[in-house]
């Protein structure tokens, strides 16, 4: 079973959903926002979602301290862990690094091309996958500093950490593999420093490579959480 954070409502699961349950995956969505608790361990898997919140917002969110320490616990297990954007963010500072609000670039918005570096190579989530790959992005804060350790695997023009890995199986990635255009649309039209026709439209009009990109990311995680299970038992 596979773990999900949601910290908002407008920030879910969405196409990953279908295409783990396709991959064979189970997942268990878990909204610290509406009351439910957040583990100690981790699962077979993990997966921590996006928001609106800082990594650091404690106070608007009092579940992220309990959020961080299940991530730094899974990073230091191997248990197979992805940070979807915010959820990157809460995984780097959970272990060591660091993450600048509002980031003197300002924000990305729209499908930006993740370039792979070549650390990224023999990566068992990442090595191979398309370059550039399409990110759907959303973000206006950043990963500034890489945790101890941490080995960097992408980079867009406008900001370096798109993509890391800490340890063996904890992976953060700063761009949207999961979203669809309709939740796009909501965060987009939520911004008043976005113009939500045109980060639009560049996701409906590279959709089909979105789609082939995001279900391939989907599909290798949930066989790294096989993988793993297998592993341990």
């Amino acid at each position: 079973m596979i773990d999900v954070v949601e910290h908002e409502p407008g920030c879910p699961l969405d196409r990953f959903g279908g295409w783990l349950s396709e991959a064979g995956a189970p997942v268990r969505v878990l909204r610290p926002y509406a009351g439910d608790a957040v583990p100690s361990t981790p699962g077979d898997g993990l997966i921590v979602l996006g928001g609106q919140v800082d990594a650091y917002a404690d106070e608007a969110a009092p579940w992220l301290p309990a959020v961080r320490s299940l991530l730094a616990a899974a990073a230091g297990n191997g248990t197979p862990t992805l940070g979807i954007c915010l959820g990157a963010q809460l995984l780097a500072v959970a272990c060591g690094g660091r993450v600048d609000v509002g980031a003197s670039p300002g924000r990305e918005s729209g499908v930006v091309d993740v370039h792979w570096r070549p650390e990224a190579g023999d990566d068992p989530l990442v090595g191979g996958l398309s370059d550039p790959f399409p990110g759907p992005s959303m973000h206006a804060d950043a990963v500034v500093e890489l945790p101890p350790g941490a080995v960097w695997l992408g980079s867009s023009a406008m900001y370096p950490h798109q993509a890391f890995r800490v340890g063996a199986a904890a992976w953060g990635v700063q761009f949207h593999p999961e979203v669809s255009a309709p939740t796009f649309a909501g965060w987009a039209r939520e911004l008043p420093d976005v113009d939500p026709a045109s980060v639009v439209r560049e996701l409906v009009d590279r959709d089909a490579e979105v789609v082939a990109a995001g279900r391939e990311l989907a599909t290798r995680f949930a066989r790294a959480v096989e993988t793993a299970s297998v592993v341990r038992t």
